[in-house]
């Protein structure tokens, strides 16, 4: 069997096929000879049919059709072989399959014209002393206090007050009725709408302007228990529920009791019942820690990702179509796990009609997974990055306790592992070989010109994830459902 090659873009193959003419006969033959012991014609057993009758009733195109179908594949597995290429997906023909069924004859050589995807090249113009900018997150010592006071605030106890009005900080328990303010031009006799929910006894209301919508609580300060009022607030804009966004309200409040918080003493006692230290200084030394490896976590974090997208710049990989469909199934399959987890009803939200635009919002999603990790495994196999068995067996180990509830197939874990950690060893080589430039926090950002922002903007709108493409989907199903 006679091949030639001819390297076409997108990392296609073009195969062209000459079958010789003795297998265009066997083939044709063989055809004949299994629909005479198949075909089901009046006045003929099976297997007795005569030629001659079989090609008349069957027709001449339709038992070409059938050899040239047999030929066509086999050939092309055979070609591919012959050939030595690792083709990726189904190949493609490129011939006409009409033009072949009317220039097929048997016993004549064939020669028709196929595609198939094979692996990226991928070209690395640059990958060592890139130079890159990262947000440096420092450890911020206030954060501690922070969890500290919330937990005292968790594990505060309400205490009655009495002789004094409502003031900040105080938990206030109130009965209230809100109905929209009347606008100018409204009629004056008419009975005021109220707010849907809008209405509630016994309400417990921490008096900080940040817990309800602005006004409602500064109204309830200086009441004294037992005193109704009428008070004036705003909905903001936007609002969860868009009818109110941006109205005014008044609400009929009656301030029925006023407690305040007693919070705990900071000590070894209050340790011990938030955590398991004994004491207040072990607490705190451990929440430091916590807090410095996390900086420490999102500034690698940031320098990981600025190298990435600096990465990117520097690599040319003509992505064949059949790689970008297999990264769009994976993410989608991803998305439909987690909505599943979530208790979601998949099939309800990945219909027909909604499939088609998931795939194209995480096209250009997937085409950048894709060039990241093509450029990282072609860096890991130049430089000779490699993982050892007793790595990927302690990471295992460090993720039984996770694992020890699920059902997972050890040698795809073990694979993925591994990639996993072949992935991390290629970053840390690019980052100790390029050269990193640690900026304080937000300065990055800050350096944008509005330009530049609207244009980042732009695309990050036109880069919808696919995780956030499905929430929308998801509520415009339950709309249409209601």
């Amino acid at each position: 069997m006679k091949v030639t090659q001819e390297k076409l873009p997108s990392s296609q193959i073009g195969l062209e096929i000459e079958i010789t003419p003795e297998k265009t006969k066997q083939t044709y033959e063989q055809v004949i000879q299994n629909l005479s012991r198949s075909a089901n014609i009046p006045g003929f057993r099976k297997g007795k049919v005569p030629r001659q009758i079989l090609l008349q009733r069957l027709g001449t195109t339709r038992i070409k059709a059938a050899a040239l179908e047999e030929l066509i594949q086999d050939g092309i597995t055979e070609a591919v072989k012959q050939e030595d290429i690792q083709a990726i997906g189904q190949p493609q023909l490129r011939s006409s399959f009409d033009d072949l069924i009317n220039n097929y004859e048997p016993g004549k050589p064939l020669t028709f014209s196929a595609t198939v995807d094979v692996p990226p090249e991928v070209n690395l113009t640059q990958y060592t002393d890139l130079e890159i900018k990262a947000e440096e997150i420092k450890y911020d010592p206030d954060k501690v206090d922070q969890v500290l006071e919330n937990e005292r605030q968790q594990m505060a106890t309400l205490i009655p007050v009495e002789g004094r009005p409502a003031q900040l900080g105080d938990i206030a328990v109130v009965d209230f009725k809100g109905v929209i303010a009347k606008a100018e031009g409204d009629d004056e006799a008419a009975e005021p709408e109220p707010i849907p929910g809008g209405e509630a006894t016994d309400f417990q209301v921490e008096l900080q302007e940040d817990k309800f919508i602005p006004g409602f609580v500064t109204g309830i300060l200086g009441m004294n228990p037992t005193e109704t009022k009428e008070i004036s607030a705003t909905f903001p804009d936007p609002y969860a529920n868009e009818d109110l966004a941006g109205k005014p309200a008044i609400f009929t409040v009656t301030l029925k009791e006023i407690k305040e918080k007693e919070l705990p003493e900071l000590n070894d006692d209050f340790a011990k019942d938030v955590s398991e230290h004994e004491t207040l200084a072990e607490l705190r030394a451990s929440l430091e820690e916590k807090f410095q490896k996390e900086a420490e976590q999102k500034t690698k974090g940031n320098k990981q990702e600025a190298l990435l997208k600096e990465l990117l710049k520097h690599v040319e990989i003509d992505l064949p179509e059949t790689m970008i469909e297999r990264e769009v199934d994976n993410m989608l399959t991803q998305t439909a796990m987690r909505l599943a987890q979530q208790g979601l009803d998949v099939k309800r939200f990945f219909t027909a009609d909604i499939i088609p635009q998931l795939r194209q919002r995480s096209r250009d999603e997937a085409i950048e997974r894709l060039q990241r990790t093509l450029a990282l495994e072609e860096i890991g196999k130049r430089e000779s990055i490699e993982v050892t068995n007793e790595e990927v067996a302690t990471r295992i180990k460090g993720l039984s306790e996770q694992l020890s509830e699920q059902d997972y197939d050890p040698d795809r874990l073990q694979e993925y592992v591994k990639d996993e950690l072949l992935t991390e060893k290629t970053i840390d080589w690019l980052l100790e070989h390029a050269k990193v430039e640690l900026v304080p926090e937000g300065s990055l950002s800050a350096e944008e010109s509005p330009t530049e922002e609207t244009a980042e903007t732009d695309e990050s709108e036109e880069q919808i994830t696919i995780d956030a493409e499905a929430t929308a989907v998801t509520e415009e199903a339950s709309t249409e459902a209601e």
